[in-house]
């Protein structure tokens, strides 16, 4: 009996790695084995960013919030403080896009709360 190699899951397989290094250079989108290597710490990094993305966007509205409310006389912290006693329920992707965007809005916003 002949042996048996089970080809088409190996070739769909290695396709699907080659498929997924496509456009890395050299090696990594031409030979399997480096290829497969270069996906796999590729699919980490990709797992790890998905999460450190959320906090550096947070960092970026923190960032904006803060640069827009200190000519207005206040700080980040104070401003937050002052939005939750007056039990303003906006987050800061809301905070920072108004700041950036609407800043008449945002002014108004301000001041609202420091009264």
């Amino acid at each position: 009996m002949p042996r048996s190699v089970n080809a088409v899951a190996s070739r769909r397989r290695r396709k699907k790695i080659m498929k997924a290094a496509r456009g890395y250079f050299g090696g990594r989108s031409k030979v399997y084995t480096v290829a497969k290597n270069a996906v796999e710490r590729a699919m980490k990094y990709a797992f790890k960013h998905r999460r450190e993305k959320k906090r550096a966007f947070r960092r970026l509205w923190i960032a904006r919030i803060n640069a827009a409310v200190r000519p207005l006389g206040l700080s980040y912290s104070k401003f937050i403080h002052l939005l939750a006693t007056k039990n303003v329920d906006l987050n800061r992707k809301v905070l920072a896009d108004l700041a950036l965007n609407n800043a008449n809005a945002f002014q108004a916003l301000v001041e609202s709360v420091k009264k």
